[in-house]
């Protein structure tokens, strides 16, 4: 519950800098990978940003936390984070 509350944050902390409101498509994916896919699918696809090897499995640690919630609560968490976007997109 606390990474979904800290993901939920940092949305609105995105859509509420006064420059620009308008969420990068990017990190949308890479937050519907991180609350929704297999942690197999999330490491792959950070692996297209080329990072370190740590930050790749300290990555993959929080996102097997993250999986221990139900699917049904992180697609409701997802939900949240999207409706929370289309309104700063708007």
């Amino acid at each position: 519950m606390r990474l979904s509350l800290c993901v939920l944050l940092i949305t609105l902390a995105l859509c509420s800098y006064e420059a620009n409101a308008t969420v990068c498509p990017a990190v949308m994916y890479e937050l519907r990978s991180f609350v929704l896919d297999p942690v197999s699918l999330y490491s792959r696809y950070l692996l297209k940003f080329l990072p370190p090897r740590e930050a790749v499995e300290t990555a993959v640690k929080v996102k097997q936390c993250n999986d221990l919630m139900p699917r049904q609560d992180r697609q409701k968490i997802f939900n949240v984070v999207e409706d929370v976007v289309s309104q700063c997109n708007s």
